[in-house]
């Protein structure tokens, strides 16, 4: 889906402050201001809906998306020129005054991103010389050059001949046969990691080298020598036990048999295709595309080939053209060009199962035709086939919900929880219909459980140690451990579906309490982070029929109340996931529209609709408001890898202020369906 924005909107540049409701922001008691924004917000919200019934916000990553979307296509030989003028129009526009490129709005600049951003600029023509080139290949060096770079940036200088192959740790094909008892099999691995590595391992062992069309000597210390050797650790750590394996692997491609080879690149062939969505896309998410496209073709398949074909094709779904650049830094392009933004993936079903829920919990009519033709939608995007999920679930019938548009081997524990949620505020004129797909969704949902009570995003027990260790792997989160926040969601569902006396359910909400950090807080793995892990915990808490007064209720509390922001809202850091900082940036940060909104979420399921807090808080959403009905919001505030895969998604700033104010004017938004 290719989406045209103007920056003029606010969606993606500053906006002007918001002021002007009716009678001024600070006009009326407070009910009345949270009234009016609410309508603001209901009435932009409802002019955002497709005619097809879903919701759909941009889903700003980093400039690495498409750094490597122009280095795919170089490598292919399909890189044109309007392409390339377009996305270096937005990769210059995210560099900061330093040179540098960071992972997330105002974070320190990233040496990975850095580099593939200034190889990208090289690409569209940029001179080594001009000033805000030799910024960044200055900072470069500065931190280490390429060799301090991740495993995945060395893979794309690699293709072109900027790195060499042998430098690089090696992940054979091989373990496309490993049984799902072994460790390091496929399927150890979450379901992102699982479809990127299965293709790099045809790459790696391919070995591919394409003329560079320029050098990259000023990214490196010393160019004579750019990767100097490095001591091994100790053998008996795991670092050194995982850096000795790689050089048997090393080892193992020289001597190992070549047909073996051959038939396991042909078993990795088959499992890429075989997973190749029927959009073309792989996953619904643009990286696995990526490298399933270049192994394919070192395996030789013609670009004109359908698989290829369709898989280019759905490349450009990725797209959103904004018509004029940002301008944040840079050389400060004039604005009036086209800029081309490219998603790491996109989240239809996850935005329109929250958009529902904040409108009906603003007060909007539950058989509101946008409501009901939301639950049209979502109800045709059931996932009701079997995908990588029940290689360890194998006689769990299928019932959930993916992210994204096409997606059917990897539907997801959280779009379920939530999309049942907001099924169940719908008034739906086929009920039966209704009731059928979330008995499938509340057995599936249940059959994906842990064996500690608590539930992953894609898998279950997907929590082995070993994938993270590996050389190969030093970039983000590669498993899919059960986390509070999709937990939390699960048992919020579970129990608005009359399963709260449930031994699984009580063993969930078991597991959530002794998961509770020492201050009152929960860690957020799927959002920014600690207001986002809390705000989820409290509403599903409640949900489970702990009362207000319950100690762990208090604690949550007291946690939030100590980290408001002077201006009334909450924000928080990237920062706060960062190995030695938790404490430091926990619940701290630039207050947010979103992260508001969590944190009014929990306090108000709390009991606390009459505390300063909540007060301050809800005065806050109704104070920065834009006159549009919508907030701005630069900040990432959602996750992918904790510290290293930032997300802004752009509909965040709309759904959940909504929520919050629909909460604070109309209650709580749970409760069983007994009581309903």
């Amino acid at each position: 889906m290719t989406a045209t924005t103007d920056t003029g909107t606010g969606d993606t540049a500053s906006a002007a402050p918001a002021t002007s409701q009716a009678g001024g922001p600070e006009a009326g008691s407070l009910a009345d201001r949270a009234a009016r924004s609410a309508a603001l917000a209901v009435e932009h919200l409802l002019a955002r809906q497709d005619e097809a019934g879903w919701w759909k916000g941009d889903l700003e990553t980093n400039v690495t998306m498409d750094a490597e979307d122009l280095l795919l296509r170089e490598f292919l030989g399909v890189r044109d020129e309007t392409t390339t003028r377009e996305a270096a129009r937005f990769v210059r526009s995210r560099q900061r005054d330093d040179g540098t490129w960071a992972t997330f709005h105002g974070g320190p600049g990233d040496l990975s991103t850095t580099i593939e951003a200034y190889v990208a600029l090289r690409l569209a023509g940029d001179a080594p010389h001009a000033p805000h080139m030799e910024r960044a290949s200055a900072w470069v060096r500065e931190q280490g050059g390429v060799a301090a770079s991740r495993v995945f940036t060395r893979i794309w200088l690699a293709l072109f001949g900027w790195w060499r192959w042998s430098d690089l740790p090696e992940m054979p094909p091989e373990m496309i046969w490993f049984p799902k008892w072994f460790p390091l099999n496929i399927y150890d691995f979450g379901c992102w990691a699982r479809q990127t590595i299965v293709p790099l391992t045809v790459v790696c062992a391919k070995r591919p080298v394409r003329a560079a069309p320029f050098s990259l000597d000023e990214l490196h210390r010393d160019p004579a020598r750019p990767n100097p050797p490095k001591s091994m650790a100790p053998a008996a750590s795991w670092e050194g036990f995982f850096e000795r394996l790689d050089r048997a692997l090393h080892a193992y491609r020289r001597i190992g048999s070549r047909s073996l080879r051959r038939a396991a690149l042909r078993s990795a062939a088959r499992w890429i295709i075989e997973r190749q969505e029927n959009d073309g896309c792989w996953g619904g998410i643009q990286p696995p595309a990526v490298y399933s496209l270049i192994a394919l073709r070192l395996l030789g398949y013609d670009l004109d080939h359908p698989v290829m074909r369709a898989g280019l094709d759905s490349l450009d779904r990725y797209t959103v053209r904004y018509r004029s650049a940002p301008g944040e830094g840079g050389d400060r392009e004039a604005a009036g060009g086209t800029a081309r933004m490219v998603e790491a993936c996109q989240s239809p079903v996850w935005d329109t199962c929250l958009a529902t829920i904040a409108l009906a919990d603003a007060g909007l009519p539950s058989d509101h035709p946008a409501l009901v033709k939301a639950a049209d939608w979502m109800l045709g995007e059931q996932v009701l086939r079997s995908g990588d999920w029940s290689v360890r679930k194998p006689q769990l019938p299928p019932g959930g919900w993916a992210f994204e548009f096409h997606n059917d081997n990897y539907p997801d524990a959280d779009d379920t929880a939530e999309v049942v949620l907001a099924l169940r505020r719908v008034r739906h004129h086929d009920q039966v219909r209704v009731d059928t797909a979330v008995r499938r969704a509340v057995r599936w949902s249940l059959g994906m459980q842990s064996r500690n009570g608590a539930w992953g995003a894609f898998d279950a027990d997907n929590d082995s140690p070993f994938p993270n260790r590996l050389p190969f792997c030093d970039f983000g989160e590669v498993i899919d451990p059960p986390s509070a926040d999709v937990t939390a969601h699960m048992v919020e569902m579970l129990c608005a579906e009359g399963r709260r006396d449930d031994p699984r359910v009580r063993r969930a909400v078991s597991w959530l309490l002794s998961e509770q950090e020492a201050g009152g807080a929960w860690f957020g793995r799927w959002g920014v982070n600690y207001v986002y892990g809390t705000g989820s915990v409290v509403p599903a808490l409640v949900a489970a029929g702990l009362p207000a007064s319950h100690p762990a209720v208090r604690r949550a509390v007291g946690w939030l109340e100590s980290v408001q922001n002077g201006d009334g809202g909450w924000g928080e850091d990237l920062r706060s996931y960062r190995p030695g900082h938790e404490q430091e940036w926990a619940g701290r940060g630039t207050s947010t529209a979103s992260q508001t909104a969590w944190a009014l979420m929990a306090l108000l399921a709390a009991g606390e609709r009459e505390s300063m807090a909540v007060e301050q808080g809800v005065s806050w959403l109704a104070r920065t408001q834009r006159e549009d009905g919508s907030w701005d919001e630069p900040h990432f505030t959602g996750t992918g890898f904790p510290w290293d895969f930032s997300i802004n998604y752009h509909l965040y700033r709309q759904v959940f202020p909504l929520t919050a104010l629909g909460r604070y004017l109309h209650g709580t938004g749970t409760g069983t369906r007994e009581e309903r």
